[in-house]
């Protein structure tokens, strides 16, 4: 009989404990709390949307385009002047200078370029080598300088090669085809204020997009030739 009543009284009071739990769980106010998970992952998301963007396109897109060949022309105009007169110089110093030491009369105190006797061999071997060599120069200059100026920017068939149409002496463009994964800008397209450098691999100078020029697809060309790449 006691141990029929102690059952009794144990289950009885498991009632009253279970019934008091629950009954403080209804009456509880709810407490909500916002992670920060979801809104990160949103903002990281947006943010990443376009690196998303398909390089892999279905045909030639031109990224970049630049048309001033009446500047070019003048230049390469310029250059070869400079080039015909300074080698007419050298040549008219070659055959033109002739030997006249001169003499200092007793008395006489000549000045330090009065001394100088321009026939001399040293002189005129001097100066005609240093004309040819100033005209060849800027010739040089000037056609590396149009070689390495970016008329067209041309992202081929599948995305993998990069097409440099360049301006040329006598207006005759030039075209350099090489893989994506060669070529480097040197400075962002949103940074760079009057010129855009781009190393190809294998060059010895860098070719040069005008920023006066008109980018045709400025989002591809950041995602293609306007990385910058160890190479």
């Amino acid at each position: 009989m006691s141990n029929l009543l102690n059952f009794a009284l144990r289950q009885g009071a498991n009632f009253l404990k279970r019934h008091s739990l629950l009954s403080l769980r209804a009456n509880a106010p709810a407490i909500v709390t916002k992670s920060p998970v979801g809104p990160a992952i949103k903002r990281f998301s947006s943010q990443a949307a376009p690196l998303d963007m398909s390089t892999t396109v279905p045909k030639d897109i031109i990224l970049f385009k630049y048309e001033n060949p009446r500047f070019y022309n003048m230049l390469n105009f310029f250059g070869v002047c400079q080039f015909v007169f300074w080698t007419y110089l050298s040549h008219f110093a070659f055959t033109t200078l002739k030997d006249a030491p001169v003499v200092e009369q007793p008395g006489e105190d000549l000045k330090w370029f009065q001394r100088i006797n321009l026939g001399d061999n040293k002189y005129r071997n001097g100066i005609t080598i240093c004309s040819f060599l100033i005209g060849y120069g800027i010739l040089f200059a000037v056609w590396m300088f149009t070689l390495r100026s970016v008329r067209f920017l041309i992202l081929r068939k599948g995305g993998q090669s990069l097409s440099f149409v360049t301006y040329g002496p006598f207006n005759r463009n030039r075209i350099m085809t090489v893989p994506l994964k060669c070529v480097s800008a040197e400075e962002s397209r949103n940074l760079a204020r009057v010129q855009l450098p781009i190393k190809v691999k294998g060059k010895t100078l860098y070719y040069v997009l005008d920023m006066r020029g008109e980018f045709r697809n400025p989002q591809l060309f950041d995602y293609t030739a306007g990385l910058k790449r160890r190479i």
